[in-house]
């Protein structure tokens, strides 16, 4: 192709100065042929697309491949199938093209192609998670507990799912991050986590990126995913995040759910967010679930097994017999004869062995028992003066069955004095203690105010029954 100056005098030469073609081509010094074109034909701009000619590009071989290919990407790299493994599989179901010729195909793929998945503008990319821990509270046996919420966000398709656990630390992290895995059906190509104490050694700064703990980078190389750690005092780098654990703070977890272990209250959060994941998306109109499912695309291919998440370390053994466990001396049977004994701890109890390996005790860690005491004392003396709010009182739901029979009779003035009747009991008594001893405690009451006997068992089936 010459240059638009001398198009530009050919041009001339044809239209201004009328020579004919020979004559142009002798000024012009080109060939006849070249003068013939620019001279007579116009010269307007043309889409010109170069296809690929060829089998892998003409045929259905080659779209195979890339759908291989794909399909690998959750797989670890050792498990991927190399250009071997395609050429084979293409063999089995009737290629009929060379080894050389594959190879060739993937090698342009790889050199001509962007990122095989189309992001939307300012999106964080699908199969990529934000991590954190939240403050909540649930009631166990009669008691508050403070819980550890773990919270997986993916801020593609906004599916959360969350986990509740004892304690922040390493165990319990990595072992919340496991039962999301789990959930999710896959692990997420990238986490985004904060500078928590169970992951990071150091925190990124002065123009050096964070260090991992030598645990949770096994961790991570296991399952395969990417670590991102955000700058210290920066929430904003992992806002989804954020704004989710307030979210099932008080959309699941208000108020208080009564449940009986860390089990039932994991199956408790997980029903809640199925149920929430019902709900269409805040921008995209389209629900959550279905979102999330086209989002587990990109995530990959969960282990056969899961990691195994303990920490273990030597103890000393005191005079007493005791031992420290989580910063709190504990008994340990038959340690006596032991001046050093192995911990291994786990999220949710710990195993003390002597140090030949026979094991001396195990129990659950010091957190599993830790619980607050209901103020029931103030809650009740604010109901005897509003009685109307028993039905209706968050903190209802949290007394025991035969209390809370008891003290939601209709009649208000009799509703009043029950209410009098279980605030004496609870100054000495502990409102388990009540509900376990209900049947003598009521009747003696009964007996000495009213001089007969009520048959309180009956009314007990009868309150179960409604």
């Amino acid at each position: 192709m010459i240059a638009m100056p001398k198009i530009n005098y050919i041009k001339h030469l044809r239209e201004v100065e009328s020579k004919n073609i020979t004559e142009i081509a002798k000024i012009a010094e080109i060939d006849w042929k070249t003068a013939k074109k620019y001279a007579d034909k116009d010269q307007v701009p043309e889409v010109k697309i170069q296809k690929k000619r060829g089998m892998m590009y003409q045929e259905k071989w080659g779209q195979i491949v890339l759908d291989w290919i794909d399909e690998d990407k959750s797989l670890k790299r050792k498990n991927r199938r190399n250009a071997i493994l395609l050429y084979e599989g293409l063999v089995e179901i009737g290629f009929e093209g060379s080894y050389r010729t594959v190879c060739q195909y993937i090698k342009d793929n790889e050199k001509n192609s962007t990122a095989s998945e189309s992001y939307e503008k300012m999106e964080q990319p699908p199969g990529e998670v934000q991590v954190d821990f939240g403050h909540t509270e649930s009631v166990m046996e009669g008691s508050l507990v403070d819980n550890a919420c773990l919270v997986m966000s993916p801020p593609y398709s906004n599916g959360a799912h969350s986990v509740p656990m004892p304690a922040e630390n390493q165990e319990c992290f990595m072992q919340g991050l496991i039962k999301l895995f789990r959930y999710f059906n896959g692990v997420p190509r990238a986490v985004r986590i904060d500078n928590l104490s169970a992951a990071v050694v150091t925190s990124r700064g002065q123009g050096k990126e964070a260090v991992l703990t030598d645990e949770f980078m096994r961790f991570s190389h296991y399952y395969g995913f990417q670590v991102q750690v955000c700058n210290p005092y920066s929430p904003h780098e992992k806002g989804h995040v954020e704004n989710k654990v307030g979210y099932v703070r008080k959309n699941m977890l208000t108020p208080s759910p009564v449940v009986k272990d860390y089990e039932e209250l994991e199956e408790y959060l997980h029903k809640k967010t199925l149920k929430d994941h019902e709900r269409e998306h805040y921008r995209k109109g389209v629900k959550i679930k279905e979102l999330l499912e086209e989002e587990k695309k990109y995530f990959l291919e969960l282990p056969d097994q899961d990691y195994p998440v303990f920490r273990e370390e030597t103890a000393r053994v005191n005079k007493y017999g005791e031992v420290k466990i989580d910063s709190k001396k504990i008994y340990i049977p038959k340690s006596h004869k032991c001046k050093r004994v192995k911990v291994i701890y786990y999220w949710d109890k710990y195993e003390v062995y002597t140090l030949n390996g026979s094991l001396l005790h195990t129990d659950f860690r010091p957190y599993m028992r830790k619980k607050r005491n209901i103020p029931w004392k103030d809650i009740l003396r604010e109901w005897s003066k509003k009685p109307r709010v028993v039905t209706y009182s968050r903190h209802t739901s949290y007394l025991p069955e035969r209390v809370k029979s008891y003290l939601t009779v209709e009649d208000l003035s009799e509703r009043k004095n029950r209410i009098k009747q279980i605030l004496e009991f609870l100054e000495d008594r502990k409102i388990q203690d009540i509900e376990e001893n209900f049947y003598y405690l009521i009747s003696k009451k009964e007996i000495e105010f009213h001089n007969y006997n009520v048959d309180w068992q009956l009314y007990d089936s009868l309150a179960k029954d409604s």
